[in-house]
């Protein structure tokens, strides 16, 4: 999320046309064309965040910037050339890293949180413990991870909470 994404198409020679389909998981479908012999691009319901990479008669690679949970879906590119039609097809999914955050209860416990992480996150501590982590789905689709130290014994002073995401992996310590 946050990032920029280049998808690449098919790069044959004679190209008569490029067409990309985009259907997002969001809104509506949106189409990107150029015409070679008009040397014409056209645009059907794309956000400003859609748009060639570079000129469709050098490089007919689609560029996404400021990726964000609505980009998701599908993105098939169509290449008519004198070699034949040819298509890439792309499912663009969006990771979200979570924040993390580690806190102290009322009761002394340490709490770890993978707030709002796109797919949820893996929550573990650096010693046994007993814990139950609780999830939080959000409407924009990121999922919101609960976990609860528990200590074996009671003279623990310091924990740490580790946060594991495909977007990268997390940790931080406490002393409740």
């Amino acid at each position: 999320v946050g990032n920029s994404s280049v998808l690449t198409c098919p790069h044959k020679s004679n190209r008569t046309m490029v067409t990309w389909k985009i259907s997002p998981k969001v809104g509506g479908p949106c189409t990107l064309g150029y015409r070679t012999d008009q040397n014409k691009t056209d645009r059907t319901n794309c956000s400003d965040s859609m748009n060639w990479k570079s000129r469709p008669d050098q490089d007919p690679a689609l560029e996404i910037r400021q990726v964000g949970i609505a980009h998701e879906g599908n993105y098939i590119c169509e290449v008519v050339s004198t070699e034949g039609n040819f298509h890439m097809m792309y499912h663009l999914t969006v990771l979200v890293p979570p924040r993390l955050t580690l806190y102290c209860d009322d009761h002394g416990n340490p709490v770890c949180e993978a707030v709002a992480g796109k797919p949820a996150a893996q929550i573990s501590w650096v010693l046994e413990s007993i814990f139950t982590p609780r999830e939080e789905g959000h409407d924009n689709g990121t999922v919101t991870v609960v976990s609860k130290f528990t200590s074996y014994s009671s003279n623990m002073t310091n924990t740490t909470c580790f946060v594991s995401h495909p977007a990268g992996n997390q940790s931080n310590s406490i002393a409740c």
